[in-house]
């Protein structure tokens, strides 16, 4: 297995007795969300070849193109055993590109791209334009408490549609929703990795201890 310390990012990493997670290393800042799930104790390696799935307890997909990260996902043989995987219950948190990669419908999509499913949303991508269009605002989002969250929004999809296994965690001003949950899946328009907000990072790990504890 691929770990922190091979990539010369927190040599803490591989002594942390916390939960195993993994972080998808195809394409994107699977570094920034690396160094906060080792910040919050988790053990995290991360992963590129279907093999490695077997020694973890969740996933993070990052922020970054998920075109790429579709196609190099079913170049490196990884796309079926995560659908299996998902599928399974293994808690998965996508963020921006990792949110498109989790949606069962994705618009705009180029030809031939391919999620990997599992969230009942439709989701369009670079819904909020292009890189020099990129925001920040504060959201209330109630599941993480009453403390507004700030987000981050890089050329980032929203959640067009959210079907009935899926749920709503937060919306921008406009009404559209940015953040949603199902089960063991989490998904966020946003990057909280890169502002020092780890709230949602805490909130996913909460779903990988209970599923763990299930197992």
């Amino acid at each position: 297995m691929t770990t922190l310390r091979t990539e010369s990012l927190d040599a803490g990493a591989a002594a942390s007795t916390g939960p195993r997670v993994g972080v998808l290393a195809l394409q994107g800042d699977f570094r920034e969300h690396a160094h906060v799930l080792t910040k919050l104790g988790a053990s995290v390696s991360l992963v590129r070849r279907p093999d490695e799935l077997d020694a973890i307890e969740g996933l993070v997909i990052p922020g970054g193109e998920s075109t790429v990260m579709d196609k190099l996902s079913r170049a490196y043989g990884l796309a079926e055993p995560l659908k299996a995987a998902i599928a399974a219950g293994l808690p998965v948190y996508g963020t921006c590109a990792g949110l498109i990669m989790l949606a069962d419908t994705v618009l705009d999509a180029i030809a031939g791209q391919q999620s990997l499913g599992g969230l009942d949303v439709v989701v369009r991508r670079n819904a909020f334009g292009s890189q020099n269009q990129s925001f920040e605002t504060d959201l209330d989002i109630p599941a993480l408490g009453e403390r507004p969250v700030h987000a981050v929004f890089i050329r980032g999809p929203v959640v067009e549609s959210v079907g009935p296994r899926a749920k709503a965690l937060a919306t921008i001003s406009d009404g559209r929703v940015v953040a949603v949950e199902q089960g063991n899946l989490l998904g966020t328009s946003f990057h909280p990795e890169i502002n020092g907000e780890f709230r949602f990072h805490e909130y996913f790990l909460t779903k990988v201890r209970a599923a763990a504890t299930a197992a």
